[in-house]
C-alpha cells in the first residue's frame, strides 16, 4: 500500500460527504453554506507543497465549493459531473498522468467509477458500504471531520519513505 501511495501524483477529491460532512443546508435562497474542516485544508496545501496535484471532482455545483478551492490553490475544479471515471480520465490527459498514479477519495456510489480507475482508493469512514467496498483504504475519520487530512498525512508520509530510499 505504501508503494502505491508514493507512486501518487494527484489527489483527486469528492466534495459532500469528503471535504464536507454531506449534510446539505438550504435557505430561502438555495444552498446557504457547506462546512468545510481547518485541517483537511491545511493537510492539501502541504500535499500541494510536497509536489502532488489536487484536484476536485464533484457531482454538484456550488459556489461555496469554488470558493474554497480558490482559498486552497487547487486549479483543477470540476462540478456538476455526472460521469466521474471520465472527468478523471480527462484530468489525467490534461496532467499527463497515469490513472495509477492518482489516489482518490469518495464517500458514494458516483464516486465508485473514479475510484475504481484510480491506483489508490479512499473512502471515508462513514462512506456508503459501495464506497467502502472499492476502497483500498478507510480512513479512521468521517467526511467533513478530518479524513482528508488523514489522508494527506498518509500519502506525505509514503512520499517521506519513498525520499529516503
Amino acid at each position: 500500500m505504501s508503494a502505491a501511495a508514493a507512486r501518487v501524483r494527484v489527489l483527486v477529491l469528492d466534495v459532500d460527504g469528503v471535504l464536507t460532512d454531506g449534510r446539505l443546508y438550504y435557505g430561502p435562497r438555495g444552498e446557504a453554506l457547506k462546512v468545510f474542516h481547518v485541517r483537511d485544508g491545511a493537510g492539501l496545501k502541504q500535499l500541494a507543497a510536497a509536489g502532488v496535484s489536487v484536484a476536485v471532482i464533484s457531482g454538484r455545483r456550488s459556489p461555496m465549493t469554488r470558493l474554497r478551492c480558490r482559498e486552497l490553490g487547487i486549479r483543477h475544479v470540476m462540478q456538476g459531473v455526472a460521469d466521474k471515471a471520465a472527468a478523471l480520465r480527462r484530468l489525467c490527459a490534461r496532467l499527463r498522468v497515469d490513472p495509477a498514479e492518482c489516489a482518490c477519495i469518495g464517500d458514494d456510489s458516483p464516486d465508485v467509477p473514479m475510484m475504481r480507475l484510480a491506483g489508490l482508493a479512499f473512502a471515508v469512514a462513514d462512506a456508503h458500504a459501495e464506497a467502502r467496498q472499492a476502497a483500498h483504504v478507510i480512513t479512521a475519520q468521517p467526511g467533513g471531520r478530518g479524513a482528508v487530512r488523514e489522508v494527506c498525512d498518509h500519502l506525505l508520509a509514503a512520499r517521506r519513505g519513498a525520499d529516503t530510499v
